[in-house]
């Protein structure tokens, strides 16, 4: 009988043995950390995100200063944004995130073009292309095409040293010179308005691409439809410029006096902003004040201000800007809001946000580029009046799917 219960004591603790061992089995999941891919990153600063499928708590570090990640650790799927400076060298370069989990660990591979060389500081025997990076704009001048609209300079042309004397050129200071006269050519038959200024061209000098349309040469709103983000260039945008207006109108209606569109987001047929400077000739200092214009059927216009008024019979705003002077303005779309920053030296940042929700442009084949420079609109001034500004930066940026 003593034996019998050994015996049942023995298989007994093989059993529990057997069935902890397979219950351990069980329950040690199969570790999982996978990351999706980047394409390669331009030479301009941007943005993209890879993401996490794991069942792991991951941890992501880089050991480089041109790259900056958020989050840097998750638990379970997730994604991490990657940003890139802007490449002031003219080569090439590439680094690794490490992402580990568990006993896992993954790589991705960052890889940013070459840039342009150019370095913070503005060399005035150098053309406009040489001080900037140009490589992703076009420019709208006064000049006559043949046609009886303005002139166009394109990509190519514009970074292989093009320059004009009259409307377009470097500064003594190493500035980008935007001049523009009341009278000259217009861009189409739908505006009045002559202009000296740089569209955005995401295509680059790739002219496949078509210029208009939900493609690689524009980008939306990311609020857009699934379909058009994956269609277009890239999605959402900040475009970053410090300037000075150096001369506005003194003649003309007193609706267009003294006013000059300095930086715009312009879809298919709508602008989402476009920013004025405006000094009245009786005023020592100008006025920054914004228009939101919806898609038809979406709203009247909006008008912003930020400094001063945009009255025909405004006075002299008390923390206006004068001609001359150099500020900062920062333009940046994150979904459906639209925001607007200008920078001083010395002086608080002014900041207006708008909603864009119910404005119409998050629905399908709405388009997006950047516009910066000298928008002149003022058409009833004397023909020889003219607008100026000089940049001293130009910067943007988009989310690359």
């Amino acid at each position: 009988m003593k034996l019998l219960n050994t015996v049942f004591t023995f298989s007994l603790f093989l059993a529990l043995l057997n069935c902890s061992s397979k219950d351990s089995n069980e329950e040690a999941p199969i570790e999982n950390l996978n990351i999706s891919s980047i394409s390669d990153f331009s030479a301009n600063q941007e943005t993209q995100f890879v993401t996490v499928t794991s069942n792991l708590f991951w941890l992501a570090s880089e050991n480089t200063d041109w790259i900056s990640i958020t989050p840097t650790n998750g638990n379970g799927n997730g994604s991490i944004n990657i940003s890139v400076d802007s490449n002031p060298t003219t080569s090439s370069r590439s680094a690794i995130i490490a992402v580990s989990g568990g006993d896992l660990s993954r790589e991705i591979v960052v890889n940013q073009a070459a840039g342009s060389g150019q370095s913070n500081e503005l060399d005035p025997n150098k053309t406009p292309s040489e001080n900037f990076d140009l490589s992703t704009w076009k420019l709208n001048t006064p000049e006559n095409n043949g046609n009886g609209f303005s002139e166009t300079i394109s990509v190519a042309e514009i970074n292989t040293g093009y320059e004009n004397s009259n409307y377009f050129y470097t500064a003594d200071d190493g500035g980008m010179v935007f001049k523009c006269p009341v009278a000259g050519f217009t861009t189409s038959a739908n505006t009045s308005y002559t202009r000296v200024e740089l569209r955005e061209m995401l295509r680059g000098t790739n002219t496949s691409i078509s210029t208009q349309g939900v493609n690689g040469n524009n980008w939306v709103f990311g609020t857009a439809p699934t379909a058009d983000i994956n269609a277009a260039a890239g999605y959402d945008g900040e475009m970053n410029a410090t300037l000075a207006v150096n001369h506005v109108t003194t003649t003309g209606s007193s609706g267009h006096v003294g006013r000059v569109i300095i930086g715009q987001i312009h879809a298919n047929n709508d602008e989402p902003i476009r920013v004025y400077y405006r000094k009245l000739p009786n005023n020592t200092l100008g006025s920054i004040y914004f228009a939101h214009e919806p898609t038809d059927g979406n709203g009247d216009e909006q008008w912003h201000e930020v400094i001063g008024s945009r009255s025909n019979s405004a006075p002299n705003p008390t923390d206006g800007i004068a001609l001359n002077e150099k500020f900062s303005y920062s333009i940046k779309v994150v979904g459906d809001d639209l925001t607007l920053t200008i920078i001083r030296e010395g002086k608080d940042d002014l900041v207006r946000t708008i909603n864009m929700v119910n404005s119409g442009f998050n629905v399908g084949g709405q388009y997006m580029y950047f516009k910066a420079g000298v928008y002149h609109v003022n058409n009833s001034g004397n023909d020889d009046d003219y607008a100026q500004a000089t940049f001293y930066a130009l910067e943007k940026s988009h989310t690359i799917n």
